[in-house]
């Protein structure tokens, strides 16, 4: 056929660039196959054929072939974003009709596919908070202690609080200043009076800055100062209804009392505001802002999951660069079973092996790496991983069958590359140098050669090893620590209320010119076959770029 046809070098991508080089570059394949006794290849293939269909697979027959061979028994090629190239499809739409909802885990969905990584340098309660309110997710990470971490969860679930269930009262015979220490710890002045001074006790007040502002005897009682004309809503009022009488009262804060005048909830009129500036926030049934946390599989790592449950995390990412492991067989079992309300992504997985034997196990989620990120040295290391799109497009050949998103983490430095992403399987890209120069991320900016950077390092990293990663890599207990990172530093990219919407906007337009107006029908025509690609020699990916220039600025937006 002729270029772009099925038949021809940019044909289906499952045919031409998932079972090895020969096809996808259009060469002769070599002689063909005897016919007779099948290989144990095509067994292999014959059951994923088979669960498709939905019988029974053995998970033996995913150890080898498929993985890495052609129908034609030529060893393969490993592809990365780099190599692949998508074709134009027809546009009959708009770009702001454009939809990137799409799911992280079975059961969470979000308006932007994009998590961020769970590093040091990358996710504490600042990056997750944001990413939430732009309609991704941040994962927190465990390169802290138990305290530490579930207080950065604490903080992502009370920012956008919807009914805050634990607000902290006051009692009248407490001072202005208590007042001030709540606000030093907590950003807030408008609190509670209540007869014991704790929720589930009658309301008698409401103390804000405005009652306590220009009292210069910081030693007042609040009995004195607070405001007694409340305003409030009876226990079973819907969110919607308290909003709006919150909205009519022109009031900062609006209590909810059960019939003997308890104080049972609060609502904050900042989070009015912030629905209205953050309309595709990602956030739970009491809308809460959505939060992950990473964990390890050592057994004290339970108890750092308890700390994070009664913080209210939503998603545990079970954190290892080698995913199929006994030891993360076991946590997502006790995750499952011990705290059932809490969906689990596991991984680092690249093969359908891998991804089975942690969809058996119960994993919500699948992440997939291993050895691409910009910071990681695993696989020259330890010379064990794979290209990263060849491992994306795998895993989710046959997560799709159980409806297990994939994670596509690492590989990823353009809008283009989360566009291929999600075009070869991926649900949701995890990003870690791409925001690690971020204001949100840890860590302060300083100059070198008049440039703005950051700090940024792998979790693999020496440095990271020493603060307590090593256990990530299985070397917690290691005489001698094998680095699978490298620390370096990251070029200033502001703000993400401005990064953000630059790179949603640059994905909209990818998915436009595909001619596909969602991440669902993406998907599909990937299944299906209309979806095409083409592989790039290394001419082609030179011309893709910026060339033939004396000297260019390159600017984001």
């Amino acid at each position: 056929g002729g270029c772009g046809s099925k038949s021809s070098i940019s044909g289906r991508f499952g045919r031409n660039l998932g079972f090895g080089a020969a096809g996808a570059s259009g060469m002769e394949a070599g002689p063909p196959r005897p016919r007779g006794k099948r290989s144990g290849s095509c067994r292999a293939r014959a059951a994923f054929r088979a669960a498709g269909r939905g019988q029974q697979m053995d998970e033996r027959d995913t150890e080898h072939s498929p993985e890495c061979c052609s129908p034609q028994g030529h060893g393969c090629t490993g592809y990365t974003y780099d190599d692949l190239i998508l074709l134009p499809g027809h546009i009959d739409f708009a770009v702001h009709e454009v939809s990137l909802e799409t799911k992280v885990t079975k059961n969470i969905s979000l308006k932007l596919p994009m998590v961020s990584s769970p590093m040091d340098t990358v996710t504490e309660a600042d990056m997750a908070i944001n990413m939430a309110l732009h309609g991704g997710l941040g994962v927190v990470h465990y390169n802290c202690t138990i305290e530490e971490q579930a207080d950065f969860v604490r903080k992502v679930k009370k920012y956008k609080n919807g009914f805050i269930t634990d607000p902290v009262c006051l009692s009248p015979e407490a001072t202005i200043a208590d007042v001030d220490q709540v606000k030093e710890a907590f950003g807030y002045s408008g609190i509670p009076i209540t007869e014991e001074g704790k929720m589930h006790s009658k309301l008698l007040g409401i103390v804000s800055s405005r009652d306590v502002d220009f009292v210069e005897d910081r030693t007042t009682p609040l009995r004195n100062v607070m405001s007694t004309d409340l305003v409030t809503a009876q226990e079973g009022v819907s969110l919607r209804e308290a909003n709006e009488l919150l909205r009519q009262a022109k009031k900062g804060k609006l209590p909810v009392v059960n019939e003997a005048g308890e104080l049972i909830a609060l609502i904050s009129r900042t989070d009015l505001k912030k629905n209205r500036d953050f309309p595709n926030a990602s956030y739970d049934s009491n809308k809460q802002l959505l939060v992950g946390a990473a964990i390890g599989t050592r057994p004290n790592d339970k108890n750092r999951l308890a700390a994070l449950s009664e913080a209210g995390v939503d998603v545990i990412v079970i954190d290892s660069s080698q995913g199929d492991s006994m030891y993360q067989h076991e946590m997502i079992r006790f995750i499952k079973a011990t705290y059932p309300h809490i969906d689990v992504i596991g991984g680092n997985v690249v093969t359908k092996r891998q991804a089975l034997h942690l969809i058996e196990c119960g994993a919500d989620g699948l992440r997939v790496g291993m050895g691409i990120g910009s910071i990681c040295t695993t696989q020259e290391v330890c010379a064990v991983g794979r290209a990263q799109a060849s491992a994306v497009y795998k895993t989710s050949q046959l997560a799709a069958r159980f409806g297990v998103p994939i994670i596509a983490d690492g590989g990823v430095a353009s809008t283009g590359h989360m566009m291929k992403a999600l075009s070869v399987g991926a649900s949701c890209v995890m990003m870690g140098s791409m925001l690690a120069g971020t204001e949100e991320a840890p860590g302060e900016y300083f100059f070198q050669d008049g440039v703005r950077l950051k700090r940024y390092r792998g979790m693999g990293s020496i440095e990271a090893m020493t603060k307590g990663s090593d256990k990530r890599y299985f070397a917690s207990v290691a005489r001698v620590k094998v680095a699978q990172g490298v620390s370096g530093s990251v070029v200033d990219k502001g703000p993400l209320s401005r990064y953000l919407p630059y790179l949603a906007q640059g994905l909209k337009h990818g998915m436009q010119d595909a001619g596909l107006d969602n991440v669902a029908a993406l998907h599909r025509a990937l299944r299906e076959g209309e979806l095409r690609f083409e592989l790039r020699s290394p001419a082609a990916q030179r011309e893709g770029g910026v060339h033939d220039l004396y000297s260019f600025e390159k600017r984001l937006f």
